[in-house]
């Protein structure tokens, strides 16, 4: 359960078959007053764009019940719950949830449009919440996938030692030992330390080095596996590996960061011009 964070106030979001879904109970808090979430459900407003909202995301949309709800709303002695209105539409856009985190939840449509019930500020800051959050979560998803990427491209380079730099004879510890080192060739050709020099002076990190490496650093470490696994197999001594890869790490360092600024300018521009 993931969380968004407007005006001081935690509000919980989770994914329904991969859409969005944000606890308007939560957001309820930021309201003056003492409201509840069905003040909001009798409004007539509310139920038009909530039927409009199921008719294009919803074909199993009980039209009839509807209806009769339609007509109703607004009514000073018209009320509706959540429950209610589920079970009588079929409705998918707002959802009931038990639990820790429980509450009422609507799909994020629908939550953006109940900010506006709060007030027009507090969908402002929702929308501009969820946008950063999602841009976050982009940029992990980024960034683990490089990282299985590295993953593999570390088995590759691993074979490449094991098929040309590991004779049979060698003890198991030996072996790990090579495996290391060579392990430690790529640290040093991009990060300048090798594994053992990176815990000591971070001794309060846990996992290793490119476990904290960025999008651009595993991305560049990905080649280097790629070309030391071609240059072992070229028979290049370890003192000519590291020279090259060492050379070529700067030079794609140099590159993703022109291009990450690029990016970067084009961003600020674009959100200037929407101002």
């Amino acid at each position: 359960m993931a969380e968004l964070k407007v005006l001081d106030k935690n509000i919980s979001y989770f994914k329904v078959n991969n859409e969005d879904y944000i606890s308007i109970t939560d957001m309820l808090k930021s309201k003056d007053g003492n409201f509840f979430v069905t003040d909001w459900l009798r409004n007539r407003n509310t139920i038009e764009f909530l039927g409009i909202w199921e008719e294009i995301h919803n074909p199993n949309f009980n039209y009839g019940e509807f209806a009769i709800i339609k007509s109703k709303a607004g009514l000073n002695s018209y009320k509706i719950s959540v429950k209610e209105w589920v079970e009588k539409t079929n409705a998918i856009g707002i959802m009931s949830k038990a639990g820790r985190y429980g509450g009422t939840y609507a799909h994020k449509d629908i939550a953006f449009e109940f900010g506006m019930w709060i007030s027009p500020k507090f969908k402002i800051l929702l929308i501009k919440e969820f946008e950063r959050l999602k841009k976050e979560e982009q940029q992990k998803i980024g960034w683990n996938a490089k990282r299985e990427l590295s993953k593999i491209n570390y088995k590759i380079h691993t074979n490449a030692i094991k098929e040309n730099l590991i004779p049979s004879e060698l003890t198991k510890e030996q072996r790990n030992y090579i495996y290391a080192e060579e392990a430690d060739v790529l640290n040093m050709a991009l990060f300048g330390v090798t594994t053992k020099e990176w815990k000591i002076k971070n001794p309060n990190l846990d996992g290793n080095i490119r476990d904290y490496a960025s999008i651009n650093e595993l991305i560049c470490l990905a080649n280097l596996e790629n070309l030391n696994s071609v240059f072992i197999n070229d028979g290049l001594s370890q003192f000519e590996r590291i020279t090259r890869l060492n050379k070529i790490a700067i030079s794609q360092m140099k590159t993703l960061c022109m291009v990450d600024n690029k990016i970067l300018k084009t961003e600020k521009e674009n959100e200037l011009m929407n101002i």
